[in-house]
């Protein structure tokens, strides 16, 4: 039923902040909202990670062709690109969507430090804001990091799907292959970007629990 509510709110209004005022009537607090967003930028990288790997994949498998139905080949490299491409969209997504609702968190928070009549309780919350906000932002800052190394990965497969669809033969696959290692290695880094990145988001999930 809640989630039911705050869908409805964000298709009648498209706004997120009714999102999150919807969310708060039915006890659902942007902290609470983060903390899920993170959970899901992290499955988004790690969909990723397996999507990148099996264009790799398929990548080798061309290198390695040794007689059959090229125009086959070149529709699942194809393919293999396209699912990339989506991946990655679903990726920057994602990290958007966690950026939206820490950038609303933070702002309430901020106002709500001139609400309080406590000194003491004012300065500890305070630090708590800068604790969080530090940690948040090597988060984000990871996650940003991952998200760039993305784009080199694409624009090689994609390069390699273009150079096929019209040089469709052996010199063209033996063109390809000789890039083959540069891709593997920009794979590599992608990957290693978004494992850091998703560690960050462990450490990040583990302060707001505290």
């Amino acid at each position: 039923m809640r989630i039911l509510i705050l869908s409805l709110a964000l298709m009648l209004t498209g706004c997120q902040s009714a999102y999150y005022a919807a969310a708060e009537q039915v006890g659902y607090h942007k902290r609470e909202i983060l903390v899920d967003r993170v959970e899901d930028a992290q499955e988004s990288q790690q969909e990723a990670q397996e999507q990148f790997s099996s264009a790799l994949e398929q990548m080798k498998t061309l290198i390695d062709f040794d007689g059959g139905d090229l125009e086959t080949v070149y529709d699942r490299v194809k393919g293999e690109y396209e699912d990339s491409a989506d991946a990655a969209a679903e990726v920057s997504s994602r990290i958007d969507d966690v950026a939206d609702v820490a950038s609303a968190m933070f702002d309430e928070w901020e106002e709500e430090l001139g609400q309080y009549q406590s000194a003491n309780l004012r300065r500890e919350s305070e630090a708590q804001l800068r604790d969080t906000r530090r940690r948040y932002d090597a988060m984000l800052k990871a996650m940003r990091q991952a998200e760039a190394k993305m784009a080199p990965v694409l624009k090689r497969l994609k390069d390699n799907e273009l150079y096929l669809k019209h040089n469709l033969n052996a010199r063209a696959i033996g063109a390809v292959g000789k890039e083959f290692g540069v891709l593997e290695q920009e794979v590599e880094r992608v990957i290693a970007e978004m494992n850091r990145a998703i560690a960050e988001s462990d450490k990040f999930i583990q302060t707001l629990d505290q």
